[in-house]
């Protein structure tokens, strides 16, 4: 049978926004919730019960507001809370996701991949199985990017500080010659077209917010789940934190008209 029920989506902070772009895309008909954790980023700084606990707060949110899927469109909470979630919901559709090494390794030419990533998915357990996978078959160079998502919530995409950043996280992996390079994190997406420029055309750039979204699709087709394509969906967004702010960031990086709403204070402050 269809199903209205709205699709739930949540990240750390705005850096989701890129999936929940292209979620859209493939999917018209489905109603959407976003929740930005803002107030509580960056994820990668925190230890993984903090993060546990932020992702079931944000999914509990999600339920209440009667979501029929739950998006981790989150490098780091994917890491940390994926298993853990799914453990409670057993039967709750949970889409979670992970820095795109698979298609990287397909795509190089020269033999080396570059990641550029959060500290805290580069520690994670997950990512060290993906290094365990395919380490073997190419070089992976990685690249933690301590500040950047940082300032992709401040909407400061292509500043001198931005630049400046990047011009740093980019050396290595040009140095050891990698021409793809993985944009391991969501906020990082929307630093695409600055990255492209540092590291030139030669380079690929990949990231995994259409495998996401395609992965939604065919989980909801396989649960008969699909909304009815009788009229466009609508998106409502919520965050923690200063939402006067972050609706600035929201405007910037949405480019439609879009407000966020105030999530519930139910957890301690940072």
């Amino acid at each position: 049978m269809p199903d209205s029920r709205p699709i739930g989506v949540f990240d750390s902070g705005v850096g989701g926004l890129s999936v929940l772009r292209e979620i859209r895309a493939r999917l018209p008909f489905e109603e959407l919730i976003y929740c930005a954790d803002s107030g509580f980023a960056p994820y990668g700084s925190r230890s993984p019960d903090e993060i546990r606990e932020r992702s079931l707060f944000l999914s509990e949110f999600l339920l209440e507001h009667g979501c029929k899927a739950l998006v981790i469109a989150c490098n780091t909470a994917t890491a940390a809370a994926a298993d853990y979630l799914r453990q409670r919901w057993p039967a709750l559709l949970i889409i979670g996701m992970e820095p795109a090494v698979k298609p990287a390794t397909a795509a190089t030419r020269s033999g080396v991949v570059g990641v550029l990533a959060t500290v805290g998915t580069l520690a994670s357990a997950r990512f060290a199985a993906l290094l365990d996978t395919f380490g073997n078959e190419v070089e992976l160079v990685t690249q933690p990017c301590p500040g950047l998502m940082e300032c992709v919530e401040r909407g400061e995409l292509d500043t001198p500080g931005t630049r400046k950043l990047l011009e740093s996280f980019v050396a290595p992996l040009l140095l050891a010659n990698a021409d793809v390079v993985v944009l391991g994190c969501t906020h990082y997406v929307f630093l695409r077209s600055l990255v492209q420029e540092l590291v030139g055309p030669a380079v690929k750039l990949i990231d995994t917010g259409a495998a996401v979204a395609a992965q939604v699709e065919r989980k909801l087709i396989a649960s008969a789940a699909l909304a009815l394509p009788e009229r466009a969906g609508t998106e409502s967004f919520w965050v923690s934190g200063d939402s006067m702010r972050m609706n600035t960031t929201l405007q910037l990086l949405w480019q439609e008209q879009a407000v966020f709403s105030i999530l519930p204070d139910r957890s301690p402050q940072p």
